[in-house]
């Protein structure tokens, strides 16, 4: 059940000249410029375009970074003939803010501004044997020993895997590093060092937010951890400095159209969505519905250390002498694209938008069909790379109507797993949900999500609440300061959807997509490194101590045993 509340009222247009704030945007699929008026959340103008993917090989995935750099300077000059038309001007823009798609890896030459190699997106999997290679370095294999220390597990999902493999497999990384011109960044660090100069004095700079996802940084002191650094063998003088979420960086050089502005927000597109949301108290929370799904749990300024396969994470740090606020965080590697692999693989739908509720809703339910969409193995809170997608529970009465409200299940399936995992960790559950991304227009969808977790769902009406947080932060920074975020309503304008099933029968489902998750696992039998195994040092420890004997023929013949 859906119930509507009224949003704001939309603001006067009359060539009302108020201070603006704009927002670059680089998501995973699209760069946008946005820009809004100070102490709204409705956006005033915006421009997108789409940025190319590359696919080398399977379950690999790159992009071009100076793409990314020529989108914004398109959207930004597309963006000041749909200001002039409203009566304003590019140059009542005050500051900007900068969001971006987290843990993508970009290492590029500080003596000549090129980018090294490909970005590496976020959820490129190829970084499997250098998993392995850091697991032999720690006890038991334990892919959770460094979580007191960065609040992560081991997997190929962050930036510090990504930087390793770019270092071990492309001699040019390898050379820059050896004579120290290599410089790594998340994209949010390459498109304010190519603002600010280049070249020429660019600002080398993250905030904590996108800090926390490389796996480098102590969650605790916020800075660069030297174990971390030495665990991985990356050179501490290659990294950004690490500042707040909120606060002037620098000044923009480049861009004639932007020249002299400042940027004074920088937060990962997830904890942008969380402050977008207004889910600025402990307790709160907010998922984000796209290719896959970002559930973050406001913990204030206590870090909570998860034991149930969730992520300690930083949601924000609003100032230099601000205090942090942390999140728990659960990733879905795949939510919407499940929807597309319907559409691209299977040919059930031709459009997502309009078919994918439409032909859902020709049927009562999913027949009792469950789809695991593990393409790429589980995240949060399995984070098992071997997990491979299943589709079960088919009879001969099964339709593709079905299997399409299967998958849209599927996602409220995960989300509910990765709330099940807060609750345990924080000791209550969450009593409602707020939600935004482009799957959330799917009226069904969010109705599934309301009946599958038991909770009211709340779901924004500002199109986009992830340029929205980033430009709270920007305009509330000091020096800037003509947002307070703090005086805000507790929330955006929202459609709220209720539960409309009992506690036994949404059990009940659970406990089968349970059986369905249980069979997904182990799929993918891959072998695993000499890394990993070491297993000439496990046979070495089994001969007796006798065959160690010190002398020329024991010294050779354990040097022709380990250079097997």
């Amino acid at each position: 059940m859906v119930v509507n509340t009224m949003p704001e009222p939309i603001f006067p247009r009359k060539f009302k000249k108020e201070q603006l704030i704009g927002v670059i945007d680089a998501g995973t699929k699209t760069t946008q410029f946005v820009v809004f008026k100070s102490q709204h959340s409705l956006e005033l103008v915006s421009h997108q375009i789409d940025i190319g993917q590359k696919i080398p090989q399977e379950g690999w995935l790159e992009q071009d970074p100076l793409e990314i750099i020529s989108a914004i300077k398109i959207c930004v000059e597309n963006i000041k003939d749909k200001l002039h038309s409203l009566g304003y001007e590019i140059s009542d823009i005050v500051t900007l803010g900068i969001t971006n798609q987290r843990e993508t890896t970009i290492v590029w030459d500080k003596i000549t501004g090129e980018p090294l190699y490909n970005a590496i997106v976020w959820n490129d999997i190829r970084t499997d044997k250098t998993v392995d290679h850091i697991l032999a370095k720690l006890p038991d294999n334990n892919k959770n020993h460094l979580k007191p220390i960065c609040g992560l597990p081991v997997s190929p999902y962050f930036s510090a895997l990504k930087l390793r493999w770019l270092k071990d497999n492309v001699p040019a990384v390898k050379k820059s590093c050896r004579e120290k011109r290599c410089l790594f960044g998340t994209v949010d660090t390459w498109i304010v060092w190519n603002l600010t100069g280049g070249i020429n004095g660019g600002i080398h700079v993250t905030d904590v937010t996108n800090a926390s996802r490389t796996m480098l940084m102590n969650i605790d002191t916020l800075n660069w951890d030297p174990l971390l650094c030495r665990t991985f063998e990356i050179r501490p003088e290659m990294l950004p400095e690490i500042r707040s979420s909120s606060e002037i960086y620098g000044y923009v050089k480049k861009f004639s159209s932007l020249g002299g502005i400042p940027i004074s927000g920088i937060l990962g597109n997830q904890q942008a969505a969380l402050v977008g949301q207004r889910c600025l108290k402990q307790g709160q929370a907010k998922n984000t519905y796209r290719s896959g799904c970002f559930l973050l749990y406001n913990t204030g300024v206590t870090k909570v250390q998860s034991s149930h396969g969730l992520v300690t994470t930083i949601a924000y740090k609003m100032g230099k002498e601000a205090a942090p606020v942390y999140a728990l965080e659960g990733s879905v590697a795949v939510a919407g694209a499940a929807i597309k692999w319907l559409r691209d693989n299977l040919g059930l739908i031709s459009d997502v938008n309009r078919d994918t509720e439409t032909l859902a809703q020709e049927v009562f339910s999913t027949g009792d069909v469950y789809f695991v969409p593990a393409f790429k193995g589980l995240y949060a809170p399995y984070w098992r790379k071997d997990a491979r997608g299943i589709i079960c529970g088919l009879t001969a009465f099964t339709t593709k109507g079905h299997i399409i409200r299967a998958a849209l299940e599927s996602v409220c399936f995960q989300t509910r797993d990765i709330m099940e995992a807060m609750n345990k960790d924080c000791g209550f559950p969450l009593t409602k949900l707020h939600v935004d991304g482009k799957m959330t227009q799917n009226n069904l969808l969010m109705q599934l999500q309301a009946d599958i977790s038991g909770i009211p769902v709340f779901r924004a009406q500002t199109p986009d609440v992830t340029a929205l947080g980033v430009a709270m932060a920007a305009g509330q920074a000091d020096g800037i300061q003509i947002w307070d975020i703090y005086e805000q309503p507790d929330s955006v304008p929202t459609d709220t959807f209720l539960p409309t099933t009992t506690d036994d029968e949404r059990d009940a489902r659970y406990n089968k997509w349970k059986m369905a998750v249980h069979r997904s696992l182990g799929w993918a039998q891959t072998k695993k490194s000499i890394a990993m195994t070491d297993e000439r040092y496990r046979l070495l420890s089994s001969l007796p101590a006798s065959w160690f004997l010190i002398s020329s023929f024991g010294l050779l013949a354990l040097s022709n045993y380990l250079g097997r």
